[in-house]
């Protein structure tokens, strides 16, 4: 497509790869509001406790590599030449981390468990969970290395039939296995795996139909024995540099919530059941608005790739306004379905009450988080993870811990008001970063010299 028609309509380009992302991100927190509803109806707290635990233990341990998919969406989307190679370094950098998970986290999950501040009744709900969920957590990985290159390559519609018909296959399992199986917390775990392996495989499948010079690549280099591009260093090394900031930023990120799940559960099952409902509702959100964040990161990408200014800030500006909208629309939904929207995940009363005392604090994080999300997209789509990592850094160890600290005596809405300040220094963080780049305006000169580089560093590889 000529440059000019790719700035002509920029909130079409953006709605266009965004929607489909939108239907397969929801489809995530969607599953795991089915897990809450479904375990929140058992007459027992302990069993929606136990897998809000072990789930936020997972959440933990493999989105910690979630660079994977970032770290592939932006070098593919930045690249010349299809970005193949990144993709094939990303999964088997996606394979070895996999089972070096399962290796150190297996004999861990005890003490983990304890960390958490898990009551006597949940803990050995929350273990077996986390017993069964490691099983995949190879495949899981190379599920983000997959996802990111489809992203990348601007193909929203193979992230959408992957997500959506693997957690519609959790859903319909998780009624199987808990309900009507009465597995409780293992069965939401078996439901899992299944899903994470029928991603996976529907994933290869989607590959080879969309691309497959990936597939001839391995072919041709196996064959010819052409093992160089993968023992050269250089690209592994700035694969390495890059995924290296998200990793830690994305630790930092989860460290802020896994704290935040194991601070309600010290106060108590009903106040860590509430909470559980809440963060549900929360990811509906944000991975609503990651859809607008995910077309960002392609199309800064191509932006960077082509040298365009224009293009870039058309593409920012217009994802902007989308997502400003969505958010303002979620927080609307959540202000008027508060009392519909809580009944649906329990009908324990005492739940309910300790959900409804700090629902305020989840309606208002919407438009002010949708800054974070969105600038996320910019900086991933323009290979600026490190100030993505910096900005992570000041909010939860300059913000969020010392406000929890000065706030312990507010009891649940300490806990909040601290999670409302992290995502609102998140969102000031980025945006002081944004307006610098921009005045500056080195968004484009920085790309077309890491373009540069990644030229000099393919000519030296062959």
């Amino acid at each position: 497509m000529h440059q000019s028609q790719l700035e002509s309509q920029p909130l079409q380009r953006v709605w266009n790869l965004a929607w489909p992302m939108i239907l397969s991100n929801i489809s995530v927190p969607l599953l795991g509001a089915v897990d809450t509803a479904i375990l929140g109806h058992l007459p027992s707290p302990e069993y929606l406790s136990g897998v809000a635990i072990g789930a936020s233990v997972m959440s933990m341990l493999l989105w910690a590599f979630g660079f994977l998919r970032m770290g592939t969406t932006g070098l593919v989307a930045r690249s010349q030449e299809g970005g193949v190679e990144w993709f094939l370094r990303a999964l088997i950098l996606a394979l070895c981390l996999g089972f070096l998970l399962q290796l150190i986290a297996f004999p861990l999950l005890g003490l983990i468990v304890s960390w958490m501040n898990a009551s006597p009744e949940a803990a050995p709900h929350a273990l077996s969970y986390l017993q069964i969920r490691l099983i995949s957590a190879p495949v899981a990985l190379v599920n983000f290395a997959i996802l990111g290159f489809f992203i990348g390559r601007q193909d929203s519609r193979a992230p959408l039939y992957v997500l959506l018909a693997a957690n519609l296959l959790n859903i319909i399992l998780d009624f199987l296995f808990i309900l009507g199986l009465g597995l409780g917390a293992r069965g939401a775990a078996a439901a899992t795996v299944c899903a994470d392996f029928l991603a996976f495989a529907l994933g290869l499948y989607l590959l080879n139909r969309v691309d497959e010079s990936i597939w001839v690549s391995i072919s041709r280099q196996l064959h010819q024995r052409q093992f160089l591009p993968w023992i050269n260093r250089w690209p592994w090394l700035e694969l390495l540099h890059i995924n290296t900031d998200l990793f830690i930023r994305t630790c930092l990120l989860l460290l802020t919530l896994t704290f935040f799940t194991a601070q309600g559960a010290s106060q108590g099952d009903t106040v860590l059941a509430a909470n559980a409902i809440l963060l549900q509702l929360l990811m509906i959100t944000s991975y609503a608005l990651d859809g607008f964040a995910h077309a960002t990161e392609a199309l800064v990408g191509e932006s960077i790739a082509q040298k365009s200014n224009r293009l870039f800030q058309a593409t920012v500006y217009s994802a902007g306004i989308w997502a400003l909208g969505s958010a303002t629309g979620f927080t609307v939904i959540l202000l008027i379905g508060q009392s519909a929207i809580l009944s649906l995940f329990t009908d324990l009363n005492s739940v309910i009450i300790q959900a409804s005392q700090v629902y305020w604090w989840l309606c208002a994080l919407p438009l002010f988080a949708v800054w974070s999300y969105q600038l996320d997209g910019v900086f991933i789509g323009a290979g600026k993870s490190r100030q993505m990592r910096d900005t992570m850094f000041i909010a939860t160890i300059v913000v969020f811990f010392p406000s929890w600290w000065l706030t312990r005596d507010w009891g649940n809405h300490g806990i909040w008001f601290s999670l409302f300040l992290w995502i609102s220094a998140r969102s000031l963080g980025l945006v002081f970063y944004y307006r610098y780049y921009t005045v500056t305006d080195s968004w484009i000169q920085e790309g077309a010299r890491q373009d540069k580089e990644n030229t000099d560093t393919q000519s030296y590889k062959e």
